[in-house]
């Protein structure tokens, strides 16, 4: 079992930033592959961006490239999103999610470990 705790969101002015942090507990965090999803009221959950188990390898979805970056901290069993440049369209719920396979896909049944959500606001 593993149980994901977000935290970093707030509320933010359009051009800001913000760093979300996503704390897992147990001592298998490097078994699993860890990504950010967001989700915007009536619509679908959308993954962000994502991070192999190693770290070594990234995903970012078009419209966050050059302005969000994932890591992760394996001492810490911690993965991070920084969120620069932010815009009003960034604005949503963001998940943390965790993946028993070697990458997160877009796909929310290969999913194995969801975090509540910390919400996100950028202003204009």
């Amino acid at each position: 079992q593993v149980q994901l705790v977000e935290s970093g969101g707030g509320l933010v002015q359009a051009g800001g930033s913000l760093r979300l942090s996503c704390a897992a507990s147990g001592r298998t965090f490097s078994r699993y592959a860890m990504g950010w999803f967001r989700q915007i009221p009536g619509k679908e959950r959308e993954l962000v961006a994502a991070i192999s188990r190693s770290g070594g390898s990234t995903y970012y979805r078009d419209s966050v490239k050059g302005r969000f970056t994932i890591s992760r901290d394996h001492a810490k069993n911690t993965v991070y999103l920084q969120m620069n440049s932010l815009k009003p369209e960034d604005t949503a719920v963001y998940y943390c999610a965790a993946a028993d396979r070697p990458f997160v896909s877009g796909s929310l049944s290969d999913v194995d470990y969801w975090g509540k959500g910390t919400l996100v606001t950028v202003s204009s």
